[in-house]
């Protein structure tokens, strides 16, 4: 992968699941609201000066979340930190950069 240049969309993994739920409580907070369910469906990656995560999370019923997850270089030793997310999002809409 080129730098700058997103990926491909790929499957939720493990690891996208754990980046989901470190950045959930931000998530919740920014919408004053708590989520039945919040399962990572889908993701994709840009390195840029460290790594954004574009993950498709299940929310509930029919419900969709895209997040953009960042993930700093090793040496910053930062939290990972929610920049940007979009709801209303449906099964099908397909996971864009934002």
């Amino acid at each position: 992968m080129m730098c700058g240049a997103p990926s491909a969309a790929q499957p939720a993994t493990a690891e996208t699941q754990n980046m989901a739920d470190q950045v959930r409580s931000q998530l919740e907070e920014k919408e004053n609201k708590k989520f039945p369910v919040f399962e990572a469906v889908s993701f994709r990656s840009q390195v840029v000066a460290g790594t954004n995560y574009f993950i498709k999370v299940h929310v509930g019923d029919e419900e969709f979340v895209h997040l953009r997850v960042f993930q700093s270089l090793p040496h910053e030793n930062k939290p990972l930190t929610l920049s940007n997310y979009q709801t209303n999002k449906a099964k099908h809409d397909e996971l864009s950069y934002f």
